[in-house]
């Protein structure tokens, strides 16, 4: 699966170092947004916290400035879910999508949020799932799961856990979720067939996914989809919608599908990605 992963390119010397550049350059971002919110900051006004460069264009799924362009954050939740979670938990809702009202949720069940930031999925899932079922999130900033553990305190949840832990390599054992749920995070990973591969192990057979990302469409070079926004702008690491099909694929995933739902900036979209684990292994 091709990707503008910085670590695909073997012939790069400083590959490792590019990698930890990025990953840390997205930890910082999560984690000047987290602090900001628990300041009071505003959705509105993260854009100017974090000094997103113009190069993300009006809006990012890591700034989380929904006043200017509602293809990323709060705004993208009804009103109902909005008023059912605790304020600090809306205000840190930096993704593209709605990745609950997508993935079918039913009581009983256990999820998976990759990258749950202020938890606003992961409390969402929690009501769905109901007190017979359990949500986790999967958070590699402290300030996140700080801020993410204060609002499931508010919102009174019990069926909830957030873990430290990287996309790449969940602190969950194998086969144990039904659903796993992503908002506007795996763009973000320096691994994604790896990201992949984590969401099949830690699925029971049968499970499945429903994930909210940024998506190319399929003619755009990685160069050109760098040329449209930043990595840590949830841009230039997008996979075209082809990548994401094959990625899926490769790692077993049938039914696959990714629906394009707006476009966040020329040729790329926000998306919703649905896929499930079979229920036999592949013989």
């Amino acid at each position: 699966m091709s990707t503008t992963d910085p670590a695909t390119d073997p012939a790069t010397d400083s590959a490792t170092d590019s990698v930890t550049d990025v990953r840390e350059e997205v930890r910082r971002r999560y984690a000047e947004a987290a602090t900001a919110v628990t300041r009071g900051t505003t959705n509105a006004e993260l854009n100017d916290a974090l000094q997103v460069d113009d190069s993300c264009g009006t809006s990012s799924c890591c700034s989380g400035d929904v006043a200017v362009d509602e293809s990323f954050g709060a705004a993208l939740y009804a009103a109902d879910d909005q008023d059912a979670l605790p304020a600090e938990a809306v205000a840190a809702s930096l993704g593209c999508g709605n990745p609950t009202a997508v993935a079918d949720l039913r009581p009983g069940q256990r999820v998976l949020d990759l990258g749950s930031g202020g938890g606003i999925d992961v409390l969402l899932s929690a009501r769905r799932v109901g007190g017979t079922g359990f949500a986790y999130g999967v958070d590699m900033t402290d300030e996140m799961l700080d801020l993410a553990r204060a609002n499931a305190a508010k919102a009174g949840a019990t069926n909830v856990e957030f873990l430290k832990g990287t996309i790449e390599d969940v602190p969950l054992p194998d086969a144990s979720v039904d659903v796993v749920i992503s908002n506007c995070v795996i763009n973000l990973s320096v691994d994604k067939p790896q990201v992949i591969s984590e969401m099949f192990r830690v699925l029971t057979p049968g499970g499945r996914i429903g994930i909210s990302d940024v998506v190319a469409e399929d003619h755009l070079t990685p160069s050109e989809r760098a040329a449209r926004g930043p990595y840590v702008g949830c841009i230039a690491g997008a996979l075209s919608r082809s990548e994401y099909l094959d990625g899926l694929a490769a790692a077993g995933f049938v039914d696959a599908e990714v629906e394009l739902t707006h476009e966040v900036v020329p040729g790329m979209h926000g998306a919703i990605i649905r896929a499930t684990k079979p229920e036999q292994p592949a013989t």
